[in-house]
């Protein structure tokens, strides 16, 4: 009797199959792991990359390959699987970065490594070498993602293709963390946020993932155009979802405090224009409150509805659902299969409409 076996590209199927990827590749750098060093960093990086995540990269990777009219393939998968340790490297020096304590519902990888030094009261100060650790899980993180891309199985010549995608993409992320960085000290405005989400997050969730699929399938310019003019603004309304969320989401679902962002004094979108749009009493209150590293939830609440009453929530659901509009419509015309439409148009309300 022959079996069939079926191969899922579903939503889950796919994740799954990214999952499954990652572990193995993680398992094959166990017994490289050197004599004698201790197995913090090892093992708390694997727990970190297997522990939930929407894998959107790899599925916008996976799709990109797929609008090329290349099949459905294990190498494919793993290639875009390994996007998903460039993402926890992003991840873990952003939450340094941030202070945020908490990711996906747990301790923050430098909280882990702070609250270990605590516990075992060994000397010197818990927040350094907790930083110090949380940094060599995030370099390690981006070392693996190169080797996984290029040890994927597909042809040398084709990785090669997709690694020039792959590359701008990494640049992309590290000068939007740094203009993130100089926007947090600058004017605040609603133009230079919009530039930071552009570079820091956005490109890096959908259009360059998207790219370096189409790389690694060897299309032409294109489709990499028709990406751009369907990933940009995805990207854009999907950032500005996080940004929302990490005001007004609810932390048992976003597994984040929904004080960090307001802590840090965060400069999103959001807040540019509820300070654009704030009165003089409530231009006050947000000085004295935003990015007050004491600020409790009292406090959160009379920002959120400072927000709320600037009218600032309500303009940034506006450009979410714009940019959404014209991502899809940017679809449309994309000369991609039906099949990678109708996938990438649910990848895009999933992005937009969610609660996590």
């Amino acid at each position: 009797m022959t079996v069939e076996v079926t191969t899922r590209t579903d939503v889950d199927g796919l994740r799954a199959r990214c999952d499954a990827e990652l572990a193995a590749f993680l398992d094959r750098q166990d017994p490289g792991w050197p004599d004698g060093a201790p197995r913090g960093v090892f093992d708390t990086i694997r727990r970190f990359a297997l522990a939930g995540g929407k894998r959107l990269r790899p599925l916008f990777c996976y799709w990109g390959w797929r609008g090329a009219g290349q099949p459905d393939g294990r190498e494919i998968v793993a290639a875009a699987a390994a996007l998903e340790l460039f993402h926890a490297f992003a991840l873990i020096h952003d939450d340094i970065m941030d202070g945020s304590d908490r990711r996906r519902g747990e301790p923050s990888i430098h909280r882990l490594f702070a609250d270990l030094h605590t516990r075992l009261a060994w000397r010197g100060d818990p927040g350094a070498y907790g930083h110090s650790a949380a940094l060599l899980c995030g370099d390690l993180c981006a070392a693996w993602a190169d080797q996984m891309f290029h040890e994927s199985g597909l042809p040398a010549h084709q990785v090669h293709r997709g690694y020039e995608a792959f590359a701008t993409m990494r640049t992309e992320v590290i000068a939007g963390q740094y203009l993130d960085l100089v926007s947090g000290v600058g004017d605040g405005s609603v133009a230079s946020a919009l530039t930071v989400i552009r570079m820091k997050a956005a490109r890096y969730t959908v259009t360059r993932p998207l790219q370096i699929g189409a790389g690694l399938a060897g299309a032409g310019e294109e489709l990499h155009a028709a990406y751009v003019a369907f990933g940009d603004p995805l990207g854009d309304a999907f950032q500005l979802r996080d940004d929302v969320l990490g005001v007004f989401g609810d932390p048992a679902v976003t597994g984040k405090s929904v004080l960090d962002d307001l802590r840090e004094g965060k400069p999103t979108v959001m807040m540019a224009l509820a300070r654009d749009r704030a009165d003089r009493r409530q231009a006050g209150r947000l000085r004295a409150l935003f990015g007050n590293p004491e600020l409790d939830a009292a406090g959160a609440a009379e920002l959120r509805s400072i927000i709320e009453t600037t009218g600032a929530r309500d303009q940034i659901e506006q450009m979410i659902r714009v940019r959404a509009e014209a991502a899809l419509v940017a679809l449309a015309s994309a000369p991609v299969p039906a099949e990678v439409k109708a996938a990438l148009t649910a990848l895009a309300g999933s992005v937009v409409d969610r609660q996590s």
